[in-house]
């Protein structure tokens, strides 16, 4: 919810955090980065905190004796093609299967520009996953135009989200973010829509030549068809955004059963993890963190509701006081206060999926 008690950029960026697939974004920029993690297998970040909304999921380049295999296609057409020139100097050998993670356009939507450089590609995805991106995914443009719309007035009328005035330095901000947003709009709607071309349900595994990795669907969490993949000789899982760091991908989905997931997860036999946004994650701490945070709050929205009766028949505002995840947020976010409101938006974000899948019981 957006209160009027929040300043007028705050509400601003709980704007672009509440459009279907976006984060909250309050960091500053960070650098693209590729990181070697074995011999031929590459995981790309993409600056994942632009105050435009307009970011990427991370993408991660395996090679094989014949052929690539990319997990995650990026968003932006221009990030995209940077992805596809870097593989080029890595190797030489086509890309033949482009995986998606999920469904959320910042992993899929440079799907078409694969398909163009590399026309035998094979774009995979679990089974719910396609169902969805064929659902959301045309909509891309739109949905952009549309928050393009919302700032426009904000500049003209000189109001925020809840007719406040803004002040000087917000209008200013608002502005900059448009103007931003604008040329990078032009590359999105001109950008085609690519689906999956093959779908699977649990479990598949490729042969890239000399190198094996197993696709697997471990159960819903960040959405209802979340994959892996998951390379057993080198140890290496991407997980796309079913671990995010340093604050996870968590305001939607399905907290409930993402605890379960999260512990099949962690009884892959790997060492390193690329998560979906933030930098590659070299143990298991991570993943135990965040379902120890989905625990928690689960017990205590439990505990609520032991008390106070079914979800149906109470309010959000009736329940989420009950449930405190301060105790993690140290461990999350450490001393970094430029992290703070992502966290309020995560939590809060997360009770109130968790309320609302209690509310279906």
């Amino acid at each position: 919810m957006i209160s009027k008690f929040m300043s007028p950029r705050t509400q601003f960026l709980l704007i672009l955090a509440c459009l279907p697939f976006a984060t909250p974004i309050l960091a500053e920029d960070a650098k693209r980065t590729a990181t070697k993690l074995a011999d031929g297998v590459y995981a790309i970040e993409h600056p994942g905190h632009r105050h435009d909304g307009l970011f990427s999921g991370n993408t991660t380049v395996i090679i094989g004796a014949r052929q690539v295999l990319v997990v995650d296609s990026a968003f932006l057409p221009s990030v995209t093609r940077e992805d596809i020139a870097q593989i080029r100097q890595w190797t030489d050998k086509p890309v033949t299967f482009l995986l998606n993670t999920h469904f959320h356009n910042d992993h899929n939507l440079g799907n078409s520009l694969y398909m163009e450089a590399f026309p035998a590609i094979t774009v995979i995805a679990q089974a719910e996953t396609k169902k969805n991106m064929d659902m959301f995914g045309p909509g891309s443009a739109g949905r952009e135009d549309r928050t393009n719309a919302r700032l426009q007035r904000m500049v003209d009328s000189g109001k925020g989200p809840n007719a406040q005035e803004l002040s000087s330095d917000d209008k200013a901000f608002v502005k900059q973010v448009l103007t931003d947003r604008l040329p990078l709009y032009d590359e999105i709607k001109r950008t085609r829509f690519q689906s999956a071309t093959l779908t699977f349900d649990h479990d598949l595994s490729i042969d890239l030549g000399g190198r094996e990795v197993q696709i697997k669907f471990l159960g819903k969490g960040n959405t209802g068809g979340d994959a892996v993949a998951y390379l057993p000789k080198e140890k290496i899982a991407v997980v796309g955004d079913l671990v995010g760091s340093p604050i996870p991908m968590a305001n939607d989905g399905y907290p409930a059963e993402w605890i379960q997931t999260l512990q099949n997860l962690a009884q892959l036999d790997a060492d390193t993890f690329v998560p979906g946004h933030g930098p590659v994650l070299h143990d298991k701490s991570r993943i135990l963190l965040f379902h120890d945070l989905l625990q928690s709050a689960l017990d205590q929205l439990n505990a609520k509701l032991v008390e106070s009766g079914p979800a149906m028949s109470r309010t959000l505002e009736e329940v989420k006081g009950a449930i405190d995840l301060s105790p993690f947020r140290k461990r999350f976010i450490g001393d970094n206060e430029s992290l703070a409101e992502d966290w309020e938006a995560f939590t809060d974000g997360l009770i109130k999926t968790l309320f609302e899948e209690a509310s279906l019981r």
